[in-house]
């Protein structure tokens, strides 16, 4: 039995994703993964070389996904089910292509953690992403900006002469086209799964990508990786170089026996096989294996203790099981981005399936015999030599075109299409998937005009060529506004904000007021960035009121998004009666959102209020949109309990914080840390 192709639905409790937010990501989220490289961290030089290459500055052209709650609803979502006599893959290609489940007939085994819902939680680079399966991340560190996009799919000729599931999309961060194909070769227990990047331009493009799978985790899970060493990443803003399996007297391939939330980015021997298995107590699990171009293999844990538990329930339903994440990616960190030549591409084969070796071995004291034991049934279950062999079988096939469409994904691919004619064989751009957030732009590429409704058009591109064309184009509140996101993008801040003020010159609403705000925030002027976030607020509070239907809703979205980030500003230049005011235009709906709860806890913390901070706290509120690493809950509830402790004017002494920890210990709901240490 070759492998099938065949549409389904599946119907998971699922938190509605909402809209997006309206205000342009010109900062994006900190990122957790930020580190600080010591002068003798003894790095590689290949490996320091790219950890500094081609960062983001922000998340531009895209926009944050923050419009979830956690409000799950049973929910149809289409699904793509590729199957042999052995194998079923389910995949979600209205959710990045997230393959959901994989179903291993004969034994009857899950071999992937199926998360039961489909939660929405702040660890994407844009927002909104969710735990479980295969995921494929591309465009920089981090979970990608399409984890809960909708990618193209289509039904195309595998190597074997069955069918292949193909996913495509134009990645927007680094403006590459990508494709995954996936099929099961007749009697095969390994899903095959085809890779290709490539770079249409003429210059060399930093490029990130990492396989992320989901396995099931209990006591007795063990990861194993074909190393005797890694970089530990544990949150706290450095690598270091650590033994594998035990690190400071604990054996952290069992990924419950640490503490705290981690990264393992295994040093594989060079020339050797890559691969990295997750195996349970009897010695059973999955195995994911790779030709050479995907030579990075990493383990992280959300280890045992009270936040990764608590992290690991707010992603599904609490009882369930949790999970910890093997991976394989280009590089040898997730810190680092590899170049990408001017018409190159990076193509690669990974393939995933069971695999069981004698527990006694896999779990024996004996690190370098439990690999070998995994390393001796893989050679047996899929010699390396037959992946080498899959790789080249399916390179002539990723460039046949679609035989049968299955999902649509964006526009964007079809507008590059249209402004560079690229010809991508085996990934159509079509112009039919060109939708209204396209429109705009191909007027300007057709008459050298953007037009202006609303007054200005919501995401666009920022690429240097995209520029070029707003440059020349007349000016406008459109033109105006979208050449400072682009200057922006491109690091002239100068540029940018003339390009807002004279957009605002051109009547183009509240957006360059919050452009502007956020420039001089970034500047470091706290007292004229707070004026501008306030003028921009009470932009939108003028719009919310507007007689017109449309213009109203768009008014309250915009004012919402607004106060979320005015609020925080006035705070930071002392004007805390300000903030209390700014929430207070607010609707009582708006102001009882999570977000809301903590900014007026830390408003009336501002105002000499810490008694009736606390009562916030106590009363009890969620955060959807809590990012990954955030540390404002538990920052917030020891600087209340400070000031409890101190009074309102008493200095916080080191002796006086340690006692407000004592006598307020942050309740478990609150607790979200992923670093080890309490903060001083």
């Amino acid at each position: 039995m070759a492998t099938t192709v065949r549409r389904t639905t599946l119907t998971l409790p699922m938190a509605a994703l909402g809209p997006d937010n309206p205000l342009p990501a010109l900062r994006g989220a900190p990122d957790a993964h930020r580190i600080r490289i010591p002068r003798d961290a003894g790095l590689p030089a290949e490996m320091a070389r790219q950890i500094g290459y081609a960062p983001l500055r922000s998340i531009l052209p895209t926009r944050m996904r923050d419009g979830y709650g956690r409000d799950r609803q049973e929910t149809d979502l289409d699904a793509l089910v590729i199957e042999n006599d052995r194998l079923r893959a389910t995949v979600l290609p209205g959710l990045g292509g997230r393959v959901h489940s994989l179903h291993h007939k004969p034994t009857g085994r899950e071999l992937l953690y199926r998360n039961p819902v489909i939660q929405p939680a702040h660890f994407a680079l844009n927002g909104a992403w969710f735990s479980g399966g295969i995921e494929w991340n591309i465009g920089a560190t981090g979970h990608t900006t399409l984890a809960c996009a909708p990618l193209h799919a289509a039904r195309v000729p595998a190597p074997d002469g069955g069918d292949m599931l193909r996913l495509w999309e134009w990645e927007r961060l680094r403006d590459l086209p990508f494709q995954v194909d996936l099929w099961l070769p007749d009697g095969s227990d390994f899903l095959h799964v085809g890779v290709r990047i490539r770079n249409p331009h003429h210059h060399t493009v930093p490029v990130y990508w990492w396989s992320n799978t989901a396995v099931p985790e209990d006591p007795h899970t063990r990861i194993l990786a074909p190393a005797d060493t890694a970089w530990h990443f544990g949150y706290e803003r450095t690598l270091q170089h650590v033994p594998v399996p035990a690190h400071r007297g604990t054996d952290r391939t069992y990924p419950l026996r640490s503490t705290h939330p981690a990264d393992y980015f295994y040093d594989l021997p060079e020339g050797g096989r890559p691969w990295i298995a997750a195996l349970g107590h009897d010695g059973h699990g999955l195995v994911q294996t790779s030709t050479g171009t995907l030579p990075g293999r990493k383990l992280f844990l959300w280890g045992s203790g009270r936040a990764g538990r608590r992290w690991q329930r707010w992603l599904t339903e609490p009882g369930t099981g949790g999970y910890a994440e093997i991976q394989a990616g280009l590089a040898r960190t997730q810190l680092e981005h590899v170049p990408l030549e001017a018409g190159g591409q990076f193509t690669w084969l990974e393939a995933y399936g069971p695999l069981a070796a004698d527990p006694a071995a896999v779990h024996g004291t004996h690190w370098a015999a439990a690999r070998h034991a995994v390393e001796t049934r893989l050679a047996e279950a899929l010699p390396r030599a037959e992946v080498d062999t899959a790789l080249a079988a399916w390179l002539p096939y990723a460039d046949h075109e679609p035989k049968e469409h299955l999902a649509t994904g964006s526009g964007w691919g079809a507008l590059e299409a249209a402004r560079t004619g690229l010809d991508l064989p085996g990934t159509p751009f079509d112009p039919a998937t060109l939708g209204p957030e396209q429109h705009p732009w191909l007027t300007l590429l057709r008459t050298g005009e953007l037009p202006a409704p609303d007054p200005v058009p919501g995401p666009g591109p920022v690429s240097a060529p995209w520029r070029e064309l707003l440059e020349s184009a007349p000016p406008g509140p459109a033109a105006e506004y979208h050449l400072g996101l682009a200057q922006w993008h491109a690091g002239d801040r100068a540029q940018a904000v003339r390009s807002w003020e004279r957009a605002l010159a051109h009547g183009a609403g509240c957006l360059p007021l919050y452009c502007l705000a956020v420039a001089e925030a970034e500047a470091g002027d706290t007292a004229h960035a707070a004026d501008r976030f306030a003028d921009a607020a009470a932009c939108a509070a003028e719009a919310a009121a507007s007689a017109d239907a449309a213009a109203a809703r768009s008014g309250r979205r915009l004012l919402t998004a607004l106060v979320r980030e005015a609020v925080p500003a006035l705070l930071a230049a002392d004007r805390a009666d300000e903030a209390a005011t700014l929430l207070a235009t607010l609707p009582p709906a708006e102001r009882a959102a999570g977000r809301f709860r903590l900014l007026t806890a830390r408003t009336l913390l501002a105002q000499g209020q810490p008694r009736a901070a606390r009562a916030v706290f106590d009363e009890g509120f969620e955060i959807p949109d809590l990012r990954e690493g955030a540390e404002v809950l538990s920052d917030t509830w020891y600087a209340i309990a400070e000031r409890l402790v101190a009074g309102e004017d008493g200095p916080v002494t080191a002796e006086l914080a340690a006692r407000a920890r004592a006598e307020h210990p942050l309740p478990e709901r609150y607790d979200f840390r992923m670093r080890p240490a309490e903060r001083p």
